[in-house]
């Protein structure tokens, strides 16, 4: 049965409703939060305060209410997420994330998070996606760059970062390209229910009638892609839950495009305000990798997760008591001069001698990192091969990276010679 028959992904009520303008608001113009994050942590690993309210005047509608430890430094950090016993993903998830997604594995713990976490890890794992990425870069570069490759300018962000990893991620899930704008708005607008935005629930109530019915078409007449693996595969002799599966695909096509694209347009950033680095780079691929991990440490696109405090816990001397929110600042483990020298220098060269927290760590650590990493690899490769001379434009303004818990540039205005 091919993917056109499936009922068409139904739009907002108000198709109009910018949610990517609303997302933008909701995380803030932020232009630097390490500078704070280093004094804080110089007075102590652990702090009584909430970090999101530092750094934006936006309220956090399902967080605020709730009493909040910030956690700076890598080894508080690390220590935090190692320990899934003691600093648990329910209680923090289930009224931000649960509510956008569902019964996602980012909102279990335990037993089930560990029976469904390997299910979906075997999906993900790198010589898997690095299949995907043989079969499904060629057509999405293609589509992006032909709207702009012979202008000889364009705005990476606008027009190629912010939609490469999704338009992967749909073609993964092997869906109708006509539909790929409004899937892009839904699956940003989930995450609006934090703010108290209607569209938010709204987006997540329509995801789910359509991945319901298509987990639904593709367990009937499977095929080699993502859903039919997910529909068809079995744990203990059954199938995995449908509830689990849709609110997998629904957390997949938000964040399996959003933390990548930022983190690609801040890697972008960082080598085109250092041309002769760029250059470097572009002359040797065998540096690609070494500039993705260390973008993803300078300024990753997640600076801070959360955990909940099932009990009462000392770390570095002070209690954090039983039913608090834990904020796990990444951010600050990242530029822990203790771990990285010269840590608010970007320096693809350096020594490493402690793996970066960008992806988390511990039971929960991203279950989606080797995609990721993928993601990013193609879409650079595609500018280096593609773009020649490339350099950002001096007729327009610098890329600034701004915003506090999701950071990237907005605009990124490149010119480059024309084929």
């Amino acid at each position: 049965m091919a993917a056109s028959a499936l009922q068409p992904l139904e739009d907002l009520d108000q198709p109009d409703f910018d949610a990517f303008a609303v997302e933008r608001a909701m995380r803030g113009n932020h232009p630097d939060p390490y500078p704070l994050l280093e004094r804080l942590r110089r007075q102590g690993s652990i702090h009584k305060l909430e970090l999101h309210g530092l750094f934006s005047d936006e309220p956090d509608v399902e967080m605020s209410p709730l009493s909040h430890y910030a956690v700076l430094g890598y080894d508080a950090c690390n220590r935090v997420l190692m320990d899934g016993e003691t600093f648990t993903n329910k209680e923090a998830f289930q009224h931000s994330l649960g509510k956008s997604f569902g019964r996602t594995v980012t909102v279990m713990d335990g037993a089930e998070h560990e029976r469904f976490r390997k299910v979906l890890q075997k999906a993900f794992l790198p010589k898997v996606v690095a299949r995907w990425g043989d079969s499904l870069v060629a057509p999405v570069v293609d589509r992006l760059m032909s709207k702009f490759i012979d202008r000889g300018e364009a705005d990476l962000i606008t027009e190629y970062t912010h939609h490469f990893p999704f338009q992967i991620i749909y073609s993964m899930l092997l869906l109708d390209p006509d539909q790929a704008e409004r899937f892009h708005k839904l699956a940003v607008a989930q995450l609006l229910s934090s703010a108290g935005h209607p569209q938010g629930p709204e987006a997540t109530r329509k995801l789910g009638t359509f991945f319901a019915a298509l987990l639904a078409q593709r367990r009937a007449n499977p095929g080699d892609d993502l859903v039919s693996h997910l529909a068809t595969v079995e744990v203990d002799g059954q199938y995995l839950d449908d509830d689990v599966l849709i609110a997998f695909l629904r957390q997949l096509v938000n964040a399996g495009g959003d933390t990548t694209y930022r983190a690609t347009s801040i890697l972008l950033t960082c080598l085109l305000n250092e041309p002769d680095l760029y250059e470097i780079v572009r002359r040797d691929r065998t540096l690609l990798p070494r500039a993705i991990e260390e973008a993803l440490r300078w300024d990753g696109p997640v600076t801070t997760t959360f955990r909940y405090c099932q009990k009462d816990t000392e770390i570095d001397g002070v209690l954090i008591p039983e039913g608090s929110i834990v904020d796990v600042c990444l951010g600050s483990a990242n530029r822990d001069p203790t771990k990285f020298e010269n840590p608010n220098k970007f320096d693809i060269n350096r020594e490493r001698t402690v793996r970066h927290l960008s992806f988390a760590g511990g039971p929960h650590i991203c279950v989606g990192q080797h995609l990721a990493r993928v993601e990013m690899t193609r879409a650079m490769e595609a500018i280096l091969d593609n773009l020649n001379n490339l350099r950002l434009d001096p007729d327009m303004p610098p890329p600034q990276i701004i915003g506090y818990v999701l950071r990237s540039p907005e605009h990124l205005y490149v010119k480059f010679d024309k084929a």
